[in-house]
Order: structure tokens, then C-alpha cells, then sequence
């Protein structure tokens, strides 16, 4: 029946039920939260891949110790695996949505601007790792009171009003969880979204939107701008956003929406206050427990209890085990291989024999089985795409975990897909790490006619890495041949 089922899942939830098996690892929510239970928030940012650029005496010296007790008390809550796991992201490989300044909680001061707790995620050409920055914020300038140095510029400073987290505090707050359920459009249906002000419209089919939460979610957003009532608009789509009102007879009336009924010009339609995407859309964990396509089990720890009711039967996968590599059925008898001396080999064979088998295929004969499945494991394992997954992720230590399994500890990897992805993961980090010291603010390639490089590779995408030439940082030829050295598992 699965094979039914498959062509009728929306693209955008097989990208999310990738996300949920590879982006936050358990091993990542386990450390990280035997850190936070004991009061180590910064220990758990760690875990959590996330960099702490805050520096709290400064705080405190600027500001005073009331900020600082709000902030560090902010900062204890905070689960950053579970922020992880809620933060936007980009089809198709569900990275972390890069260049994104998101606010996590605001901090009004008297007579003066709000600051704002804030997480960072790098430009696309610098998001190897995937890590996060957390970093505070304040409307008058850079963030400098809580940076700590060496300061590195991002190319998206100011809070993002779509993507805010601030009056969603259950998304990243350990002792909110149980607001989850309310929030997120669990009681309720989904449907499509009201007529935009522009001529495009969503499909109902592709997005799912929390329309019955919409008008209490406008509430919440409406009144931290100081209001009750008005205009509020929601994006649909790159061109599309709906114009919407929330009215209601009197103060003890449940507020509801409407489309605007006077037509605003676009600046002012921009300037009105946006929905939050986490307010406008079902959270995406609901919408795989409502196609079976993820188990309870399979949620993050803090997420699960409270949506392990709206969830069915998961979806039987199709896909078959993959068989053992170290046993290869070879001319009527199962043949091991094994490591030797870090080598994979055909362990069943005399090495006088293999050598006249690989001098054979080097003629043209066709190969062992044994040696068909040692060039297969290099070359196109089953496992590379788990390989890939973990690392366009951020999780080294997992893919090569895989690695591991499948070649044994200590393997040297030969030339081939397995040992490129590996090597090239390590030359991006170099990348991030320039990036964080502030060596580089833009991609090398940023200033080429037309944003390509010399071999058609678009600026800003995930695997882009520019050609070196005589105009490339020395800094970066540096890096680039240190990433090219010999890899192992």
C-alpha cells in the first residue's frame, strides 16, 4: 500500500522528514540537555552547535543587573537542540534557512530601545557545520554591548520580522513545551488561506496553513506592537501576501479576521506588522504525524508529549535493508572481507590471485565479485546518501560513524565519492571559520559578473565553491589546499 501512498506526499514533507532523521542527531539532544539540567546553558549552546557571542559583564556594565538577571534567567531556558529543530529552513536539502537574524525574547528599557536576544545563521557560503550564533541586539546599533570580539560582520543584522520566535516562546523555552499543542494548530483543520492582495494563489494541496489560529496569533502580534486591533498581513508566497483586518464588536468578543476593505498602497501594505511563520503555517512535526510519516518516538523529547496524540499508523518504508558488506557471495561460496592494515581486502583469496584478477580487469575481463563489492563500498555505497545527509547537516561525527560502520575503524578511504564528500565538508568549515573571524565578510565570488563562477556554479548555493585565481584572498588558497589533503575514516 505504500507504493499508493508515496506520489500523493507533498515534496516539502519529505524534506522535513529528512530534517527530523538527520538535522539534530540524538546524541546532540542528550548532551545538550544533560547540560542544561545542570544549569550549564552555555555547555548546552555547545552541544547544540551554536556560538555564544554574548558577554555578560558587558551587559551588566551597560545595562544593569536587572537585564542581566532577565537575560541570564532567558538563557537557562533556552534548550538549543530544541531551537534547532524549530528554525526555518530551505528546500530542497532543509538547511538552516542562511543570513537569518531571528529574535528569542525583547527587553524593553525605559526611555530607550528595546534590546533583543537574537540567533544568528551564517551566509550560504559560509554555513558548513550548519552552526548558529546567539548574540543581543539593540536598535541603535550592531549588538555591540553583548558581542564579544572578534566581531564578524552578517549580512542580515536586524531581527527579520517574518521569522521571529519571540512570541513563540514554546519553540525554544524548556519550561513553555506545553503551550505546543494550542499553538501549533493541533484542535483544529487546515485550510486554504484567504485571497492575497496579489493575483497569485497557493495551492491549498502544497502549504498548510493554521487559518483558525490566525486571528489569535494576529492578537498576540498586533499587541506587542502596542495595539489591539488593525491591519496585519501574512506572506503566501515570494509575490503573494494577504491583507488582513482583526475586528471584533467589543473587548469581550473573541477577535476574528477579515480582508482589508480599503485598497493601501504597497509601501504602506510593507510596513504593517507581518505573521509570524510560525503562526501562519501547521508545524511541520503535525503534519508528518498526520501522514505517518514519523513516529512519535522519532520526535524531539520535548516536542513529543505533547502532539503523540494527533499522530497515526506510520507509512511501512519500501526501501529494503541494506545486506552486510564483509559477506559476498563469490563463484558459489560466501567470501569476508575485511581490513587489513587499515585496507579493505578479500580476505578469501590468496593476494598472488587478486593481483591476476586486477591485472585482468585492467584489460577489460570482467572482475570478481569480492572486488566488485570492494570498489561498490568505495565508490557508490549504499550508505553515501546517509553520509551526505549528516554532513550537509553539520554532523561530522555521525557520518563518519556511518563511515566506520561500514568500513570498520580505522579504514583509509580510496579516491571516490566517500572520500570527496569527506574532504569536501572539511575545506567548507575553513570556510565558516574565516567567516566567524571576520576574515572575509562576502563570498569570494560575490563581485563576478552575474554572481557565477568560472565553471557556471551560482553564487550563494549550499555546494558552491568558487575557482581560485590570481584575485582569490591568499587566505583562501591557503585554506583550500589544506582541505585537500589525504582523508581518512
Amino acid at each position: 500500500m505504500a507504493h499508493h501512498l508515496a506520489p500523493e506526499i507533498p515534496t516539502r514533507l519529505l524534506m522535513w522528514q529528512r530534517v527530523r532523521e538527520y538535522a539534530v542527531p540524538p546524541s546532540m539532544i542528550e548532551t545538550a540537555t544533560a547540560r542544561r539540567a545542570v544549569g550549564d546553558w552555555a555547555g548546552a549552546c555547545a552541544a547544540a552547535r551554536i556560538d555564544v557571542d554574548l558577554d555578560l559583564r558587558a551587559v551588566r556594565d551597560r545595562h544593569g543587573t536587572d537585564l542581566l538577571h532577565r537575560l541570564r534567567a532567558d538563557l537557562r531556558r533556552l534548550a538549543p537542540d530544541l531551537l534547532r529543530w524549530h528554525m526555518p529552513r530551505i528546500a530542497p536539502d532543509g538547511r538552516l534557512r542562511p543570513g537569518l537574524t531571528l529574535c528569542l525574547a525583547r527587553y524593553p528599557q525605559p526611555g530607550s530601545t528595546d534590546l533583543q536576544l537574537v540567533v544568528r545563521t551564517p551566509p550560504a557560503w559560509a554555513d558548513a557545520g550548519q552552526r548558529m550564533s546567539l548574540a543581543l541586539w539593540e536598535e541603535t546599533g550592531d549588538g555591540s554591548p553583548g558581542r564579544r570580539p572578534p566581531s564578524h560582520p552578517h549580512p542580515h543584522p536586524h531581527p527579520d520580522r517574518r521569522f521571529r520566535l519571540d512570541l513563540h516562546r514554546h519553540l525554544w523555552d524548556s519550561g513553555r513545551c506545553a503551550e505546543l499543542a494550542r499553538r501549533c494548530g493541533a484542535h483544529g483543520e487546515t485550510c486554504a488561506p484567504p485571497g492575497p492582495s496579489a493575483p497569485s494563489d497557493p495551492s491549498p494541496g502544497h502549504d498548510s496553513w493554521a487559518v483558525q489560529r490566525w486571528a489569535a496569533e494576529a492578537e498576540l502580534l498586533l499587541r506587542s506592537e502596542g495595539r489591539t486591533r488593525g491591519a496585519f498581513t501574512v506572506r503566501l508566497g515570494a509575490r503573494s501576501r494577504a491583507v488582513l483586518e482583526l475586528v471584533a464588536p467589543d473587548d469581550s468578543h473573541v477577535p476574528t479576521f477579515r480582508p482589508l476593505r480599503e485598497t493601501l498602497p504597497p509601501q504602506e501594505i510593507a510596513a504593517l506588522p507581518v505573521l509570524p511563520e510560525a503562526a501562519a503555517r501547521v508545524l511541520p512535526d503535525l503534519e508528518l504525524l498526520r501522514a505517518g510519516l514519523i513516529a512519535p518516538g522519532r520526535l524531539h523529547p520535548l516536542v513529543a508529549p505533547a502532539l503523540a496524540a494527533y499522530g497515526r499508523e506510520p507509512v511501512a518504508a519500501t526501501a529494503s535493508e541494506p545486506g552486510d558488506p564483509h559477506r559476498v557471495e563469490c563463484r558459489g561460496k560466501v567470501h569476508r572481507i575485511a581490513l587489513r592494515d587499515g585496507v579493505l581486502t578479500a580476505v578469501d583469496h590468496d593476494p598472488a590471485q587478486l593481483r591476476r584478477e586486477e591485472l585482468l580487469v585492467a584489460f577489460g575481463g570482467p572482475p570478481l565479485p569480492c572486488l566488485r563489492a570492494i570498489d561498490a563500498v568505495h565508490r557508490s555505497p549504499e550508505a553515501l546518501p546517509a553520509v551526505r545527509e549528516r554532513l550537509g547537516h553539520g554532523d561530522v561525527a555521525g557520518a563518519l560513524a556511518v563511515v566506520e560502520g561500514l568500513l570498520g575503524p580505522g579504514a583509509v578511504l580510496r579516491d571516490g565519492p566517500l572520500r570527496t564528500e569527506l574532504e569536501s565538508a572539511a575545506a567548507r568549515r575553513i570556510d565558516h571559520g574565516l567567516f566567524r573571524s571576520g576574515l572575509i565578510a562576502e563570498h569570494p565570488a560575490a563581485g563576478t559578473p552575474g554572481g557565477e563562477n568560472g565553471s557556471g556554479g551560482k553564487r550563494g548555493e549550499p555546494d558552491h565553491r568558487p575557482r581560485i585565481d590570481r584575485h582569490t584572498p591568499g587566505v583562501i588558497r591557503f585554506s583550500r589546499a589544506a582541505g585537500t589533503g589525504r582523508a581518512s575514516a
